[in-house]
C-alpha cells in the first residue's frame, strides 16, 4: 500500500507518535464530557474524520485502537478503504459516509460503508436502496446499509440536510427498504452563524421527539473539534473529530 510516497521510517514513527498524542487527548475530553454529562463511559463514541488524509493515517490510527472512521469524498474515500482493507485483512474497523453524496456515487459507496449520514431526500434513498441491492447481491457487503437522516437547522439548501417537518417522509423512505436499509438516526451539522450550544440543543429536542415515533433510532451524530463537550451535553452518541486527532489538512487537499 503505497499511503506515504516513500516516507522515511523515522517519519513513519513521528506520524504514528503524533497521531497517538492527539487520538488519546481527544478520547479523555470525550470521557470527561461523558462523566461532566452523568452518562455512561462509551455512550458517546468517537469517530475520527480521515478526508484528505492517506490511507497510512488509517491504517496507523487502527492500530492505535480507533475502529470508527469518517469519510466524505468518493472515489477518494472508497480506494483508501480498499486499500487498508487490502493490507490488514480480517481487522475490523468501520466507516461511514458523512458528506454530502450525489445520487450517482451510491453505487460505489453501497459497497464500502456501514453508514450514510448525510441522508436527505428520497431520491438518494431510494437510490441507495438500488446501490445496496446490488451490494449484496454480488457479495460486497453482508449487512443492510444504516441510513442517518441529515437534518437542517437553518434551512440552508448549500449545506445540505431535511428540515423537521420533512423528516417523517424521509424516514417512511428509508423504512419502506426494510432488509436494504436501516434507520439508525440522525446527523447534524450545526450551522454556520449562531452559538453552537443553542443548536445542538436544538437538535437534542429534534431527536428527542423523532426517537418517539421510531425508538429504534437511537443515534444522534453531532459534534465536531470545537464543540466535542456541547455536543456530548445534549445526547450526542456519535462526534465527528477530525483537525484535533489529523492536524491541519494537506496542502495538496486544498
Amino acid at each position: 500500500m503505497d499511503t506515504d510516497h516513500g516516507a522515511p521510517a523515522r517519519g513513519e514513527d513521528l506520524r504514528r507518535a503524533e497521531l497517538g498524542a492527539a487520538l488519546e487527548a481527544v478520547r479523555a475530553r470525550v470521557a470527561r464530557a461523558e462523566a461532566t454529562a452523568g452518562r455512561a463511559p462509551g455512550s458517546a463514541r468517537l469517530m475520527v474524520v480521515t478526508k484528505f488524509f492517506p490511507a497510512g493515517d488509517l491504517a496507523r490510527l487502527i492500530d492505535l485502537g480507533a475502529t470508527e472512521f469518517g469519510e466524505s469524498r468518493e472515489p477518494e474515500a472508497g480506494r483508501k478503504v480498499a486499500a487498508v482493507r487490502s493490507e490488514l485483512p480480517g481487522v475490523a474497523f468501520d466507516v461511514d459516509m458523512i458528506g454530502s453524496l450525489q445520487r450517482k456515487k451510491a453505487k460505489t459507496v453501497a459497497r464500502w460503508a456501514r453508514r450514510v449520514q448525510s441522508v436527505d431526500s428520497p431520491d438518494l434513498v431510494d437510490a441507495l436502496a438500488r446501490a445496496t441491492a446490488a451490494a449484496l447481491e454480488a457479495g460486497a457487503r453482508v449487512q443492510p446499509l444504516g441510513m442517518l437522516l441529515q437534518m437542517s437547522l437553518d434551512g440552508d439548501p448549500t449545506r445540505g440536510g431535511a428540515v423537521e417537518s420533512d423528516l417523517p417522509a424521509l424516514a417512511d423512505a428509508v423504512t419502506g427498504h426494510d432488509g436494504l436499509l436501516t434507520l439508525d438516526g440522525l446527523m447534524v451539522i450545526a450551522p454556520l452563524h449562531g452559538e453552537a450550544e443553542a443548536h445542538l440543543a436544538h437538535a437534542a429536542q429534534i431527536a428527542e421527539r423523532f426517537r418517539a415515533r421510531h425508538p429504534a433510532a437511537t443515534e444522534l451524530s453531532a459534534g465536531m473539534s470545537a464543540d466535542v463537550e456541547s455536543a456530548i451535553a445534549h445526547g450526542s452518541t456519535c462526534v465527528r473529530v477530525g483537525t484535533a486527532i489529523m492536524g491541519p489538512r494537506p496542502l495538496a487537499s486544498q
